[in-house]
């Protein structure tokens, strides 16, 4: 007995295909509480009366996206910007790439390389703290005059 790990959106389809196959629902309204047409839940009916609940378990999970970089083209891309680019951006360094490289990428993807490789830091990790903390006074209530003037 194999273990399946479902997401909340296949278990929802797991009940509601559950309900369609026991008599509980029509077709058409389990196409609304889906969000699918009718042909597409006769589709996941039929898989789940042959196959069970694995069938609306998506076949991709565990494998590397379709839109994924080679890890090749990657490293050639951090390489360039160690060598030329290192104190750039990454939209900036995205440009750069593109107008004298002819290294299309998205600035979003660049960022997220660079954040990984450690050759830039979101604005948070950036900036340090901008005001020296006040430490908690020893007793409550307690309170000091700060600003020099003489009145309460």
């Amino acid at each position: 007995m194999a273990l399946h790990i479902m997401s909340d959106k296949e278990l929802a389809r797991f009940e509601v295909l559950r309900d369609l196959t026991s008599g509980r629902l029509t077709v058409s309204t389990a196409a609304e509480l889906l969000g699918l047409e009718r042909r597409q839940v006769q589709r996941l009916a039929k898989a789940y009366q042959d196959q069970g609940a694995t069938a609306l378990v998506s076949k991709k999970r565990g494998r590397p996206s379709n839109r994924q970089m080679p890890e090749s083209f990657k490293a050639h891309t951090l390489a360039v910007i160690r060598e030329r680019y290192a104190d750039f951006g990454p939209t900036l360094a995205a440009e750069k790439l593109r107008e004298v490289h002819g290294i299309t990428i998205g600035r979003e993807t660049l960022r997220l390389w660079m954040l990984e490789a450690g050759l830039w830091a979101d604005r948070q990790k950036r900036r340090g703290r901008v005001y020296q903390p006040r430490y908690r006074r020893e007793c409550v209530g307690e309170l000091i005059q700060v600003d020099g003037s003489e009145h309460w």
